[in-house]
């Protein structure tokens, strides 16, 4: 019996672009120059002569370990996300967080550079799939906030909407720990750019209606996917003040268009419909448990609603055809007496 991986057409391009992109960055390092990296690496002195390093620096890993890491990332959540948005809006998304996020961080530390006249600014390399890792968690929360993954057969447990946050702290305690500032940058701006896309931007079939699933929304005004929702619960106040003043703000320069009540109502079935409607498992091809037999309750539900409608029609028709065929059956017929405007029934 033949072995045999299943992967999606988009997420078998990023593997390849990955391992491809991290072989030859290694060989231009260590092979011919250890200058010939900026040719796949983002260095923003360098960047405006070779702009095409504003998307291979993503998938221009450093080493085996984050290469592992990167890997993983596309294999699994490449493979979730393009199944569940379809191929289209994968690429798109996978565009949007692959260039915004370089092109933004090369930005900061240009401007870090104008303000210190540090060198070493303008020199820094900035490669790897941190943006990418931070968007891929933002999405899994929109998806299947629930979801629980269990790490260290039990041990662990860890539901996906905790992931972002967990993940943005160990990036910054990293960055200021150990120096890992452009890591640190990638993640928080890799997060602020899936978010904002998902939030306000991205099209999504409406789930919420019966119907084909032909209607599109845009972006997600469910409560679950609000800003302070990432975090713990004892800051989401601030963190919900803060995010709704410059809400306000970017609203009243016209930047944002204000969700209505209808549009948070609407965000919030769309969420419940995504957590009962079965979406591929994390992990595997298939739905959920949870999925697959809410999905069959439905279906059942729907079947014998089906039979009862078409047992109840049945009924109907053979009444009426009785009725018909019963000699003297017709409804009489009524008179009206012009003179005392009284009507007369036949008896």
């Amino acid at each position: 019996m033949q072995w045999r991986v299943n992967i999606s057409p988009l997420t078998r391009v990023l593997l390849a672009l990955l391992i491809a992109f991290s072989v030859t960055y290694q060989a231009l390092r260590y092979g011919l120059d250890y200058t010939a990296g900026h040719y796949l690496a983002l260095i923003p002195q360098w960047a405006l002569f070779t702009p095409w390093v504003y998307f291979t620096a993503t998938y221009s890993e450093q080493n085996i370990f984050t290469i592992l890491i990167a890997g993983a990332t596309i294999f699994y959540g490449g493979k979730y996300l393009e199944r569940a948005w379809g191929s289209r809006e994968f690429g798109k998304f996978i565009l949007l967080v692959t260039l915004l996020p370089n092109f933004v961080a090369s930005l900061i530390y240009v401007f870090l550079f104008a303000i210190s006249q540090n060198d070493s600014l303008a020199l820094v390399v900035i490669q790897g799939s941190v943006a990418l890792q931070a968007a891929f968690l933002v999405s899994f929360k929109q998806l299947v906030p629930e979801h629980t993954v269990t790490i260290l057969k039990g041990a662990v447990k860890v539901r996906v909407k905790h992931f972002p946050s967990i993940f943005l702290a160990a990036n910054t305690l990293s960055g200021i720990i150990l120096g890992t500032d452009t890591a640190l940058v990638l993640a928080w701006v890799g997060f602020m750019t899936s978010w904002t896309y998902l939030r306000f931007y991205k099209r999504q079939p409406d789930l919420s209606t019966a119907g084909t699933g032909d209607n599109q929304l845009r972006g997600d005004a469910s409560e679950t996917f609000a800003f302070a929702s990432f975090w713990p619960d004892t800051i989401q106040p601030p963190i919900a003040a803060m995010a709704d003043g410059v809400y306000n703000a970017l609203v009243a320069i016209r930047i944002c268009t204000p969700f209505t009540a209808e549009d948070v109502e609407v965000g919030n079935e769309q969420a419940t419909a995504r957590g009962e409607g079965g979406l591929p498992n994390l992990l595997n091809n298939g739905l959920s448990k949870a999925g697959r037999s809410k999905q069959d309750d439905a279906e059942r539900r729907r079947a014998l609603a089906l039979k009862a409608l078409d047992q109840r029609l049945h009924a109907a028709s053979t009444n009426n055809q009785q009725q018909s065929s019963t000699p003297g059956s017709a409804i009489p017929s009524a008179t009206v007496d012009p003179a005392t405007s009284t009507v007369e029934v036949p008896a």
